[in-house]
């Protein structure tokens, strides 16, 4: 035996005499959290505007029923809802108790104007739609740039969405992600939405991806594998025809997860491979699937979602 390998099990045997008996040394990785019955390494959730034009009741019923983890909602659901003299907080409450969560809620609609004057006086909307997703127990609400303009200033969406963020936090103990639609002329590609999230300069900076949105706006899907899994907030789940120019495509051309040509195996190991652990939500404005009954898109869309994950082996 050499000097160097006595040497080096000297080394050793002396480290580990160093280690006091009552430290915990790990040694296998903590167990993965699955949803699904294991069938998915992410909760699944049903995007309200999938299942229209279901009453909310319904939505809520036939989501639970079907076995989904939890719904996303639409902000005007819940100004519906509470115009109608009904308490959004013991909504939440019946919510949980379907064996539901709210992951997101969509969304802060014209909270992005161009001055400071026409931001101050969104406010008063902004802040009653924050209180209301905060009242449904939603653990996020979607920051939409809009109004729509060519000349929306990234500098200036990012002071407005630190601005949110804080509001959302402070005030109404909710998170405030953005999100960017591949269709508007403001900020529709991937790329755009991360220089207001970044230069926003806060922690809690999170987006609201996608698929549908990634292909419309051209940014592609490759740059997913840049960012970290926590700065998703919660990633809407469709695909795209094939016969349709992706420049003339709309949300009435969502079809169902592995019916159409989006690279969604792909896109599912690299959130895989990036530790996102939020949602996938599937959402779909197919008038096709609004004319069905909503318990049978439920179910079919859960396959559909779960046949997807199969696919891309995660």
């Amino acid at each position: 035996m050499t000097h160097n390998n006595l040497t080096r099990r000297s080394f050793l045997t002396a480290a580990a005499a160093s280690i006091p008996t009552t430290a915990i040394i790990p040694t296998v990785a903590a167990a993965e959290t699955r949803y699904q019955g294991g069938a998915s390494p992410w909760p699944l959730v049903m995007n309200a505007s999938t299942i229209r034009p279901a009453s909310l009741e319904e939505k809520l019923a036939v989501t639970a029923k079907a076995g989904w983890d939890g719904i996303e909602l639409w902000i005007n659901e819940l100004d519906d809802y509470e115009n109608e003299g009904n308490d959004l907080k013991e909504l939440g409450k019946r919510i949980a108790d379907m064996g539901l969560y709210v992951p997101n809620v969509i969304g802060l609609w014209s909270c992005m104007p161009a001055s400071r004057e026409a931001f101050d006086e969104s406010l008063e909307a902004t802040r009653k739609r924050m209180r209301q997703s905060a009242d449904v127990g939603s653990l996020y609400v979607a920051a939409i740039p809009t109004p729509d303009r060519e000349d929306f200033d990234l500098k200036w969406g990012s002071e407005m969405y630190r601005e949110l963020m804080r509001i959302g936090r402070d005030d109404y103990n909710i998170n405030v992600a953005f999100e960017f639609v591949g269709f508007l002329k403001s900020v529709y590609r991937f790329g755009q939405a991360c220089a207001v999230a970044f230069d926003a300069n806060d922690r809690g900076a999170a987006m609201i991806m996608d698929t549908f949105h990634l292909f419309r706006g051209d940014s592609g899907f490759d740059a997913i594998k840049h960012v970290q899994g926590d700065f998703i907030a919660d990633f809407h789940w469709n695909d795209v025809p094939a016969d349709i120019p992706r420049e003339e495509q709309g949300d009435e051309h969502r079809i169902y997860p592995g019916d159409g040509v989006l690279p969604l195996s792909q896109v599912l190991r690299d959130l895989k491979a990036i530790n996102y652990k939020r949602a996938l939500s599937l959402e779909l404005f197919n008038r096709p699937l609004w004319e069905r009954p909503a318990e049978e898109i439920a179910v079919e869309g859960l396959e559909k979602m779960l046949a997807c994950i199969a696919d891309a082996g995660v």
